[in-house]
């Protein structure tokens, strides 16, 4: 489906494809270095038309078809993103669906803009990743060697060609962090993780649920699943979950 694209009061723009339907409003928030064009993000969006739901993909800024570079990014800049296309393209009632960054950028979101949150749903959460997952994984020469030059590129597991890993990244993404104390939502939450997931614990989701305010908790293990969840009835257990919220 041909892309739109939102423009920003800093001339950035956000490339995004919104269909209209009924409500509440489906958003769903990529990971980190993936695009709107992935596989969960387009097979939710064929379900949400099969079933007359609104919805919305987007690209943050430094990926996919928006504008800037990837390696400028941080995670308040990509929470800006979002909160851009919930406040201008969503609806009143939206529900979130996060996979991995996206899961912790959805949950920043959700606690700025809870009077516009119905629910949320967390796909291979990674919330602190650059901290607990990176920060904390580095060995003293990786940590030296990223604050002198700035970067530090990460090997990708996918094939695909290593990540910039920046400094600014790590240290500005300390002011979101979440793990550490209780997120005071009031929202029906559905957490789906792969028990095979070499990227984020699936323990992850243990804490995160631990975490919530909400009592309306759910947590899926796929005891075969890794971090992407891509496969045809994984797939079928994120639109699942989705439909149920709605």
């Amino acid at each position: 489906m041909q892309h739109s694209f939102l423009e920003l009061s800093d001339n950035n723009y956000i490339a995004y494809v919104l269909n209209k339907g009924k409500l509440p409003c489906v958003i769903f928030l990529g990971g980190f270095k993936s695009d709107m064009t992935g596989t969960k993000a387009t097979a939710l969006e064929v379900y949400c038309k099969k079933q007359g739901q609104m919805f919305i993909r987007f690209d943050y800024i430094g990926h996919g078809k928006s504008s800037g570079n990837f390696i400028d990014g941080t995670i308040g800049q990509w929470k800006s993103d979002a909160l851009a296309i919930i406040d201008k393209l969503g609806a009143g009632k939206n529900i979130l669906v996060g996979s991995s960054m996206g899961a912790w950028i959805a949950l920043l979101c959700a606690l700025e803009r809870k009077d516009k949150i119905a629910g949320f749903v967390g796909i291979a959460s990674a919330p602190d990743f650059t901290e607990r997952l990176i920060w904390e994984k580095f060995t003293d020469k990786q940590k030296e060697q990223i604050k002198s030059d700035g970067v530090y590129y990460a090997p990708s597991c996918y094939g695909e060609e290593p990540y910039p890993i920046t400094l600014k990244l790590i240290e500005e993404a300390r002011q979101h962090l979440l793990l550490s104390d209780e997120i005071s939502l009031d929202v029906p939450v559905t957490l789906l993780h792969g028990m095979e997931d070499e990227d984020v614990p699936w323990q992850t989701a243990i804490t995160l649920a631990e975490n919530f305010t909400t009592k309306n908790v759910l947590v899926n293990f796929i005891k075969n699943g890794n971090h992407r969840l891509s496969e045809p009835e994984q797939l079928d257990m994120i639109c699942e979950a989705v439909r149920t919220m709605c």
